[in-house]
């Protein structure tokens, strides 16, 4: 998806930590969860509840980071690509920046031109998350992160108490599991996992040939600003179709030096608050595969279009197309599209957004 407008890191920085009377109580730091073997273990940092790296062995059992990142907090701090990150309030654009609610209408900060996207300026990914527990020895290790979102935060309305579980739910699963609570107004809330994703290993070129498939026969056509028409129209016989297994560039547009390449929503087949299976990605080279199930009406696929000259972790630089992200996540701008699922939450109401990454070799 395409970036956010940049701040300032030290402006960042004192967004984050304004009008919070405890700030100096919520240290940023990494965690680590491993699992009992240890050839499959994950980082995340209360920066924006991020995830941070992900390491699974191939079919040979060598270790790989098979997700894009940084090195340190200043990275995430600067980084404009949302790189891993807990995105929200609400996920992907919102037209115009507004939407009306209950007869009111509301006004977003503008940072995609104008519409608003991830958020915007100081979304969720760009916010000190507080660490409510930290359990790292057992079978299944967790980390819950919690972040409270005030009324009028970015323009959008209400109290918001949101919390992140990442868990190693089995030898090779990773849950990841978010859940918010509206507690003084109606609000919408659209949360999703920026994960960008290259099974070879992060900085190890692009995913071109990448196997993907989709559990989605139809999608959310764009107009020339990135927002959907209102259409929900089937992938047959178009570049969207990924429902057998595919080579991600086997149809795609390439444009050097930024764009081309796929930043849409998929409307995922099945009942749609139900936990099913989304995606399959599997790299030919190493063998390493993910299986992706979630409980949300859609999937965006990215195929970093916009990334260039990244400098990332281990001093690798990442490139066009070097990762492809698959944000599961309600339809985007369903705030201005009564005809997509509601992503309303009302005072009392829990959002839900579960995921589980299956990985194999």
């Amino acid at each position: 998806m395409a970036r956010a407008a940049l701040l300032p890191v030290a402006l960042l920085l004192c967004l984050a930590l304004a009008g919070s009377a405890n700030a100096e109580r919520k240290p940023v730091g990494f965690y680590g969860l491993k699992n009992k073997k240890g050839d499959f273990s994950i980082k995340v940092t209360n920066w924006g509840a991020t995830l941070v790296s992900v390491l699974v062995p191939d079919c040979q059992g060598n270790l790989a980071d098979v997700i894009l990142g940084y090195d340190t907090l200043r990275g995430y701090v600067n980084g404009t690509g949302s790189f891993g990150a807990t995105v929200g309030r609400v996920v992907n654009r919102i037209a115009k920046s507004r939407f009306v609610l209950d007869g009111k209408a509301y006004r977003l900060f503008r940072n995609d031109g104008n519409n608003s996207i991830h958020g915007g300026h100081r979304g969720f990914g760009k916010v000190i998350w507080t660490v409510k527990e930290y359990v790292r020895d057992g079978d299944t290790p967790y980390i819950t992160f919690f972040y409270h979102s005030f009324d009028g935060e970015q323009g959008f309305p209400g109290d918001l108490d949101v919390y992140v579980t990442y868990q190693l739910s089995g030898p090779y699963e990773l849950s990841i599991r978010m859940n918010a609570t509206a507690t003084t107004k109606a609000t919408p809330v659209n949360l999703a996992n920026h994960a960008y994703w290259n099974l070879a290993g992060h900085g190890s070129g692009d995913v071109l040939e990448h196997e993907l498939q989709l559990l989605a026969s139809r999608y959310t056509p764009l107009d020339d600003t990135k927002i959907p028409t209102g259409q929900v129209v089937p992938v047959a016989g178009t570049m969207y179709d990924f429902r057998t297994p595919t080579p991600v560039g086997a149809h795609m547009e390439i444009v050097p030096g930024g764009g081309g390449g796929y930043d849409i929503n998929f409307a995922v087949d099945g009942q749609q608050d139900a936990m099913r299976k989304v995606a399959f990605v599997r790299d030919p080279e190493s063998g390493r595969a993910l299986e992706l199930w979630a409980n949300q009406p859609g999937v965006q696929l990215y195929t970093s279009n916009w990334v260039s000259n990244e400098k990332g972790k281990a001093g690798e630089v990442y490139e066009q197309y070097g990762a492809l992200c698959l944000e599961t996540q309600a339809y985007p701008d369903a705030v201005n599209h009564p005809e997509f699922p509601s992503s309303i939450v009302r005072p009392g109401q829990v959002y839900k957004h579960g995921m589980l990454f299956k990985f194999s070799n």
